[in-house]
């Protein structure tokens, strides 16, 4: 599992997806989350404003598991 390291109190899941080069633009975004490519938290999500806190762990199929951790946790 990968961490992706937030510096804010969230991330929207359209963010996370472009932070985690899963998806190279909203578009992109909106077409994996609308085939349901992506989990979180182990259930499918569709909504691309989806509020990712740290310690939420996100898996994008063809692309890997995440966990979002606040910038300053090493």
């Amino acid at each position: 599992m990968n961490d992706i390291k937030i510096s804010t109190e969230y991330i929207t899941l359209g963010q996370f997806l472009k932070l985690a080069n899963c998806a190279s633009t909203g578009g992109h975004a909106k077409i994996m989350l609308a085939e349901a490519m992506v989990k979180v938290n182990g259930e499918d999500e569709a909504r691309r404003g989806r509020k990712l806190y740290a310690g939420d762990a996100v898996s994008v199929e063809g692309c890997g598991a995440f966990r979002i951790v606040p910038a300053q946790e090493e």
